[in-house]
């Protein structure tokens, strides 16, 4: 079974009713585990932020395409736009249903080794989904885990999985490249700010961490998001404003 979900807008009209969503996919899916993730249901689409359950999400992938590409690790933080609870953080290294490629592991440092006796990830699906459980996942670049989190679950469950998202790599884009370019900046060529997950947490003044590892990632994403929240948006906004 396969969602509907518009991915790529940004205008609030066109973002998911997500508690109406939920309601409606607890009665149509089939799978026990994606039933109770659904029935667990999702906030209320005015919530404040300030009291939002949220959880960092990150994926490591052999690649950048869901349907030829495969998840090698997940990272999962649960935080509040005031406490980050790095004790409930999960990690998990998953075998992939692809081959591992040479181009991968220079990029993660996750070899033969490391996966040789990882679980599949129809094995940590009902922990991971427990995490996510009533909470807003927050990511930086939602294409990814969106796509492929999806394709994850219809391989193994032949249902789909969709869930709101806040993308922090989306709320610097609505900062520093969705405006017009200067016209000094267009007449000395001046290349558009990163909005790289590490370059972005430079201009808040966050330390630096070591990239592609997917507890440290979702870690650097849930700083982030605190660090946006506190420059940008006041406590009381509604999380419709920020999620997709």
């Amino acid at each position: 079974m396969s969602f509907f979900v518009p991915r790529d807008s940004d205008s609030l009209d066109t973002r998911p009713d997500w508690p109406a969503c939920f309601s409606a996919w607890a009665d149509q899916v089939r799978h026990p585990e994606l039933q109770r993730f659904y029935q667990a249901g999702t906030v209320a689409a005015d919530c404040p932020i300030n009291e939002v359950p949220f959880v960092a999400l990150d994926v490591e992938t052999t690649g950048l395409n869901a349907d030829r590409h495969a998840i090698l690790s997940v990272g999962l933080v649960p935080f509040t736009v005031k406490r980050i609870s790095v004790a409930d953080s999960r990690h998990w290294v998953v075998k992939p249903q692809l081959p591992l490629i040479q181009q991968s592991i220079q990029f993660h440092g996750i070899t033969h080794t490391d996966i040789k006796n990882a679980p599949d990830m129809a094995e940590i699906l009902p922990g991971l989904l427990d995490c996510l459980a009533g909470r807003v996942a927050v990511v930086h670049h939602r294409a990814i885990e969106r796509s492929f989190m999806d394709v994850v679950v219809k391989a193994r469950w032949n249902e789909g999985l969709q869930f709101p998202m806040v993308d922090t790599m989306a709320i610097e884009a609505m900062l520093h490249r969705d405006k017009p370019r200067s016209l000094w900046a267009r007449l000395t060529n001046r290349r558009p700010v990163s909005i790289r997950l590490s370059d972005s947490r430079i201009r808040y003044g966050l330390p630096h961490y070591p990239p592609h590892n997917a507890l440290t990632d979702a870690l650097a994403t849930a700083e982030l998001f605190q660090a946006q929240c506190a420059y940008h948006f006041e406590p009381e906004t509604p999380i419709s404003e920020l999620w997709y």
